[in-house]
Order: structure tokens, then C-alpha cells, then sequence
């Protein structure tokens, strides 16, 4: 079956539901429909999808949804935080519910799979606050192991960052594009009603 168009996708996962209580020590903030409809319909077109698909922090299904949808059939989503896991599952229900996403309570850093050969899909925290900086690294440390091939959103500037990693581990960025990342209000450090920041997206082919 074909899978559905990027502008489909996008209209999708406009309906998923966000976090109820988001917490700004793990950065918890909506990944954009239109950003994982990109992803997703680029891993479909790289048959990444035809792995496991594998979502690290997936928050409220966002990735892992939009994996599934785009015609991943196997695919996980891991994130630390169980109330967000619950409203994955709900997402799931209303807008999936012909596709089957596992989802796992545990910490993406000291996870217990073994596979190699996994897609990851991931919007780790961009480590934009004081006392989080570096932590989408963990993230990209956890796809080296699981993955084949990855695709993570980052924070403006992390270019040299991620290539220099990937080099180092053996790894190559086949892919990196600009998106726009808009940001509502929801914390108290916030000072607009929303503003946007240029993240950068990166695949990555892991040896």
C-alpha cells in the first residue's frame, strides 16, 4: 500500500494531542506535524521504514506515529516520562489506530535492545538550558548503537557538532536540512507568545 503524501501526513498529525504538563528540565516541547511528516516520508522514500523504526524520547508519539503512518510496521517509541506516554497511546488510538507503535516506559540512555540494524527517529532536548547543554549527544550516542540509519532534529548551529560525531564514529551525514521549529509560550523563562528557531535535521548511515 502507498504510502500517504507528505501534506496527508502533516494533516494527521496535526490532531495529536500535546504534552498535559510539560516539563522544562527534559525540554518537552511539540515536535511540529509538518517536521515529522518530513522525516518520515523521507525515511519511507530511503526505505528506511522497511526496519524497525525506533523513536528516541518520543514524547506524545509525534515520530513514532508519523513512522507508522508513512508504512513503518514495526515501530517502538521510548520516553522516560509516563504521562506523555500515555497521551502517545491516545494519539495513537484516534489518528493510528489501524498500525501498532510499541510503547516503552525506560531512559533512552540505558536502554535494553540489542539490535543494530534499527531506523532511529529522535527530537532529543536541544540542550538550550542552562545545566542540559550537550544533551541531544546521549541521544545521538544511543542511535550509534541501535541504528543503521538515523534521522535527530537539533538546535541551530549543531552542524559541526553532528558531522564531527558521526566521522568519529564511523558513521556519515547523508542528509542535513533547515526547518522551521515555532515555540509557544510554555514556560515561565519564556518571554513570547511564540518564537522560532532554525533546527537542523540530520540523516545519518552508520557502519
Amino acid at each position: 500500500m502507498a504510502a500517504p503524501s507528505r501534506r496527508t501526513l502533516a494533516r494527521t498529525l496535526e490532531s495529536l494531542a500535546d504534552f498535559p504538563d510539560p516539563s522544562p528540565d527534559l525540554e518537552q516541547y511539540l515536535t511540529p506535524p509538518d517536521l515529522a511528516a518530513h522525516v518520515a516520508h523521507l525515511a519511507h522514500l530511503h526505505g528506511d521504514l522497511e526496519h524497525r523504526v525506533i523513536d528516541l524520547g518520543t514524547g506524545t508519539g509525534m515520530l513514532a506515529i508519523g513512522a507508522a503512518l508513512a508504512g513503518a510496521e514495526f515501530v517502538v517509541g521510548v520516553d522516560v516520562d509516563r504521562d506523555a506516554l500515555a497521551v502517545a497511546r491516545e494519539n495513537e488510538r484516534r489518528v493510528a489506530a489501524g498500525t501498532t507503535v510499541e510503547w516503552v516506559h525506560g531512559d533512552v540512555t540505558r536502554h535494553s535492545f540489542s539490535r543494530t540494524d534499527a531506523t532511529v527517529v529522535s527530537n532529543p532536548p536541544f540542550g538550550a538550558q542552562r545545566g542540559n547543554r550537550h544533551a541531544d549527544r546521549a541521544f545521538l550516542e544511543t542511535a550509534r548503537e541501535l541504528a543503521s540509519v538515523s534521522y535527530t532534529i537539533h538546535n541551530e548551529g549543531s552542524q559541526e557538532f553532528v558531522e564531527s560525531f558521526a566521522a568519529d564514529e564511523g558513521g556519515e551525514v547523508t542528509h542535513a536540512f533547515r526547518a522551521p521549529f515555532p515555540i509557544e509560550r510554555r514556560f515561565s523563562f519564556h518571554t513570547e507568545a511564540e518564537a522560532t528557531v532554525d533546527a537542523e535535521v540530520f540523516r545519518i548511515e552508520w557502519r
